[in-house]
Order: structure tokens, then C-alpha cells, then sequence
């Protein structure tokens, strides 16, 4: 009798990343020979600053190799703190920061020290498909209001929101700007946030991973520095799109002491702490580097504006994406088919909008060159996809 793996309950209630599986299959095709655009994963097409891998060579040198402190070394946590004092949010200091070895790991604590047995998440969508995940693998179900309708819009979407959230509501996710649709919530649609968080007694993740990628002027207002968020929003960040340090795996998140407290638990269990060297190399890049995040920024609204103009020149009207370095473009209802064509036919990868929870679109990423992000496009449009 062969034996047959006991597999948890949990486990069973998520599928693998959607952005993961359409990136596995590019992947496949390059194998074969095939020359893949690919546009499916949110991951910037820049080297990491000279400064940052410098410091981090430093460290080593110096013999930063062993592990740290479970929640942080204290020169990056004082650093972090700074950075949010700079952005409004006085309330933390260093008490009130976990480093975590990604941004994924520090949205995982959270919801895992947050979130019980059905108890109930509420996500805006289209939502990054990881939030869903995390609810389920800590027993959450799951409250979703769509903003498709309001062209990705929150504000117009409050009174959806209000007739969704309740007393039975424990955490809401707000990600601004935005993945995978590049919007950030004006002040007005935050303070609604903030209205129905107090009236129902509920805590807020305010993810800003993208916060320092934002267009047109643009100034994203954090969650945590309206009154009455101060204790009730857990600010997450990290390094990996701002910094482009996908592949160093650093983020942190901020919250009251309780929070960390019983998050730190999890930490210290499961992962220990972020890397030593990589922790260092961190302090160099909120310190040294704001030059060069500003290049990378210039270069990105390029990339929006250019892809913007090109839908343009085929008809596709596209919600023009405030932040991060995404387009939602509008297809056929089965985007789920749609991108698989764009694979198989014109050998571009895409990711379909279902598994954000908005069906008939799918997620662009424009982290590539202009030269690829063009052909990409052209090849769309050869093959009769747009």
C-alpha cells in the first residue's frame, strides 16, 4: 500500500500564486527556445544600487554573518523608524518594528497574530492574490468589494465598503498605490476607511510596499497618520520595489507594542530574523540611495505614459495607474483564456485579473525595458488580442 501524505486542512484552502504559475510557463517556453515577453512578474528590471551592495559586502567583511536579533538589528529599526516619523506616522518607535526576511513574511505574521478561525478579512479588489491566501491559511473568511467598477477608484466605492464590513469584521487589507492597479486612495476615501474601521471596531493593514513609486505628483497619504488609526493600522513595507532587492528578501512592519509582541512569537519560531548582511545593507538604502529611486521612478512613468499611448493607438481605453509599475487591461470575460493565448500565441506573459477578483482583465507589469514593453504590445496585437 503506498502511503499517502496526511495533508492539513489549511494548505488545502489556498492555490499556488497565479503570478508564480503564468511566470513557470514563460519560463517553460524559454526552455523550449521561444523568446518570452514577460510582463507577468512584478519584479523591477534594475540592478540594485551600487551603495546598497556595497554596504552589504561591508557587512560581510566585517562579520555580520550570524544571526541577529529575532525582530532587527537596532541601527536599521532606528532607520525605519525615521523613515515613518518622515511620513507622519510618530507614533512608532522601534518598539513597535518587526524585520522580516520579505514583505510576504511580514504580511504572514500579521495575519497569522491577528486572525482566527472565521474571522472575518475584508480585501478591495482587484486584490494581490497573496492577501487571500494569508486569510485562509490562518482560517479567515473572506468579505471582498469590488473597485473595478470605479475605475480601481476607493473613494466612489465607500458605500460598497460600508454595506460589506461589520461588528464581525477584524481586519481589512488597504494597499496603496496599489497591485495590481496602480491607484492611490485619496485622503478623503482614506478618512472613509478610517470612519467605518472606528464604527466597527476593526484593524487595518495599510501595505505600502509601492509608497515611493507614485506619478504625477502624486503624495500617498499613510493609513496610520489619520486620527483614530494610530493604534488600529499595522504599516507594512520593504525593499524589494522601491530598492530593487526582490532577491534580498527584506521588509518590516509597524504596529502597536501588543502586536509585535505576539508577531515576534512567530518571528523568533519560525524564520529567526531577517539576514545579518542584508539588514545592514538596508540602513544604506533608507539612507544614501534617494538619487537613484527617484531615476527608477522617472523611468517607470515613462514606461506608464508610453504603454498608456500605445493602447490608445489600438482602442483600449486603460485606468491610468497612479503608483507601482502595473496596467490593468481590460479582455474578453475569460481572462483566464486570454492570457494563455497571449502566452501561446504572441509568447507574452500576463497574469489573468481573476485571481485578484476581477474577472476580465489582466495585470500588465511595465517593470521592463521600453523596447520589450513595445514589442509586447505589438505582439498583442498581431495575434488579434486587442
Amino acid at each position: 500500500m503506498s502511503y499517502k501524505p496526511p495533508f492539513s486542512d489549511r494548505i488545502q484552502r489556498v492555490e499556488p500564486s497565479a503570478t508564480i504559475a503564468i511566470s513557470n510557463l514563460a519560463a517553460e517556453l524559454e526552455a523550449e527556445g521561444k523568446d518570452v515577453v514577460d510582463l507577468s512578474v512584478g519584479e523591477p528590471d534594475f540592478d540594485t544600487p551600487e551603495p546598497i551592495k556595497r554596504a552589504a559586502k561591508d557587512a560581510m567583511d566585517a562579520g555580520h554573518v550570524g544571526y541577529t536579533s529575532s525582530n532587527g538589528i537596532p541601527p536599521l529599526k532606528e532607520a525605519i523608524v525615521e523613515k515613518l516619523h518622515e511620513d507622519g506616522l510618530s507614533q512608532y518607535g522601534t518598539e513597535n518594528v518587526i524585520v522580516t526576511p520579505g514583505g510576504k513574511q511580514a504580511l504572514y505574521e500579521v495575519f497569522q497574530t491577528i486572525i482566527d478561525d472565521g474571522d472575518e478579512v475584508a480585501l478591495l479588489d482587484p486584490a494581490w492574490v497573496s492577501y487571500e491566501a494569508m486569510a485562509k491559511l490562518a482560517g479567515g473568511s473572506l468579505a471582498r468589494v469590488d473597485t473595478a467598477a470605479h475605475g480601481f477608484d476607493l473613494e466612489p466605492a465607500l458605500d460598497d465598503l460600508a454595506a460589506t464590513v461589520s461588528d464581525d469584521t477584524e481586519l481589512l487589507v488597504v494597499n496603496s498605490p496599489g497591485n495590481p492597479h496602480g491607484s492611490v486612495y485619496s485622503q478623503e476615501a482614506l478618512e472613509g476607511v478610517r470612519d467605518l474601521a472606528v464604527e466597527h471596531d476593526f484593524a487595518v493593514i495599510s501595505d505600502e510596499i509601492y509608497k515611493e513609486i507614485t506619478y504625477d505628483g502624486i503624495e500617498p497619504v499613510s493609513l496610520g497618520t489619520l486620527e483614530g488609526m494610530e493604534d488600529r493600522t499595522i504599516t507594512l513595507n520593504g525593499f524589494s520595489k522601491a530598492y530593487a532587492m526582490t532577491g534580498w528578501r527584506l521588509g518590516y512592519f509597524a504596529a502597536p507594542e501588543s502586536i509585535v509582541e505576539q508577531a515576534g512569537k512567530l518571528q523568533s519560531h519560525s524564520v529567526t530574523c531577517a539576514v545579518n548582511f542584508v539588514q545592514h545593507a538596508g540602513v544604506t538604502a533608507l539612507e544614501e540611495v534617494d538619487e537613484q529611486i527617484e531615476e527608477m521612478r522617472d523611468a517607470f512613468e515613462e514606461r506608464r505614459d508610453m504603454l498608456v499611448d500605445l493602447f490608445a493607438e489600438y482602442d483600449k481605453d486603460v485606468p491610468v495607474p497612479e503608483g507601482a509599475f502595473y496596467i490593468m487591461l481590460p479582455v474578453r470575460e475569460d481572462d483566464q483564456a486570454w492570457a494563455e493565448d497571449a502566452v501561446e500565441q504572441a509568447q507574452v506573459a500576463t497574469v489573468p485579473g481573476s485571481p485578484f477578483g476581477t474577472p476580465g482583465y489582466v495585470r500588465l507589469s511595465y517593470a521592463a525595458s521600453t523596447d520589450r514593453l513595445r514589442e509586447g504590445v505589438e505582439r498583442l496585437a498581431e495575434a488579434d488580442l486587442l
